[in-house]
């Protein structure tokens, strides 16, 4: 393969998938640009990385989201970051966040979030379905997890971009952008370190209060670590739900039938999550870093190599999904690649999913059809997630 691909270009942004087929088919391990790492794009090879962290270190994740300009970024402490044994025994602090039993408990405040926030999207007009209803459910749901106040529910999705796309795709003489970061990494550390002080003084019913209270090794966890934690829910918990709501609402606009076949019949609304999740994966590529020279996919790779584990394309791959470019609510499951794999498979799968189906649940009951609005939709626009960024869209009403 003689291109060397940008994963940045806007050109790429908008559809990547004649790229990374490409690369797939002629050199499914190849650098590309920013920086030159090196893109992983086969599943095989894919999940060959991430079930070995002793190889593939996910310390590249840390790197990137941490440039030396920027200061520090709890997201990049956090333990996305981290390999095993540290990643585990920190993992298992909020495992149980997030299992069967508690998203039973957390199921009906979801839903009432969801009707709440479709019962006030305007009819018959042209509204920008990403701010008004897939950024208000995951902001409304994470912030209530934690246990933070709703005011501040409009700040968390800037905040997420800016300690994470906001980081890794400014320019170097972007010094407008490098302020706004480090003000958002600023503020985040801020609010969130009064928050916790404030749930030491009064425990409540939420999680920042059971972080408050685990212990790790027979210690309680630091501060720094409690932001961190903090810092990296309200990144997962709210990104790949908008992500997953704007591109599901996206196919229903090209393909009217599926809406119309979803309202008819809600038990196929998890099938039709699966296949979003793997048509428009909201995270296409996962930083790493090899840990000493090891071959992969047919290339020599050096100690301290860094990778781009490519989600979106093993989610395409031809090996295993036939018709890849086709989108099949009848496919059956995604291997879950979607949500990672290995020691860092994503916690917040099975609340992503819970929010995805009670979101459109929620709105099927009240939408019959959708139209395009007035404006152009936008590409949200990072080297780790792709998704849409506007959405004009008319409803009309069932």
């Amino acid at each position: 393969m003689t291109i060397r691909y940008n994963l940045l270009s806007p050109e790429l942004k908008t559809n990547p998938y004649p790229a990374y087929a490409e690369m797939r088919r002629n050199a499914p391990v190849c650098q590309v640009d920013p920086g030159g790492m090196w893109a992983v794009t086969r599943l095989d090879d894919v999940v060959h990385v991430l079930k070995n962290p002793q190889l593939f270190s996910s310390r590249g994740f840390g790197v990137a989201t941490n440039p030396p300009w920027l200061g520090g970024n709890p997201f990049s402490e956090s333990m996305i970051t981290l390999d095993p044994p540290e990643h585990g025994r920190l993992r298992g602090l909020i495992s149980r966040a997030f299992g069967p039993s508690a998203m039973a408990r957390v199921e009906p405040r979801v839903r009432a979030y969801a009707e709440q926030v479709v019962a006030e999207l305007p009819m018959e007009q042209s509204v920008d379905i990403l701010p008004t209803y897939a950024l208000r459910i995951p902001a409304n749901v994470i912030g209530d997890l934690l246990g933070l106040s709703p005011s501040l529910h409009a700040h968390l999705k800037r905040w997420a971009d800016l300690i994470t796309g906001g980081v890794t795709t400014v320019r170097p003489d972007d010094h407008e952008r490098k302020q706004m970061a480090r003000d958002a990494v600023t503020d985040l550390r801020r609010y969130f370190g009064e928050f916790l002080e404030e749930r030491r003084r009064a425990p409540a019913d939420d999680l920042a209060s059971e972080l408050l209270q685990a212990e790790l090794d027979g210690q309680a966890l630091k501060q720094d670590e409690l932001i961190a934690f903090m810092a990296l829910l309200l990144v997962g918990g709210i990104e790949t739900v908008v992500h997953l709501l704007g591109a599901s609402l996206l196919v229903l606009l090209e393909r009217p039938e599926l809406l119309e076949r979803l309202r008819a019949d809600r038990s196929l609304i998890p099938a039709f999550i699966e296949e979003v999740l793997r048509y428009e994966p909201p995270v296409h590529a996962a930083p790493r870093t090899t840990t000493q020279e090891v071959e992969l996919g047919g290339v020599k790779l050096p100690k301290g190599a860094p990778l781009l584990v490519m989600l979106g394309s093993a989610t395409r791959d031809e090996a295993h999904f036939p018709d890849p470019d086709r989108f099949d609510i009848e496919r059956g499951g995604s291997k879950n690649i979607p949500f990672g794999h290995g020691v860092h498979f994503c916690l917040g799968a099975p609340l992503a999913r819970l929010e995805g189906r009670l979101a459109l649940e929620a709105l099927f009951d009240r939408v019959g059809r959708l139209s395009r609005g007035s404006d152009a939709m936008t590409w949200h626009r990072t080297l780790v997630v792709r998704g849409v960024g506007s959405l004009p869209i008319v409803l009309h009403p069932a």
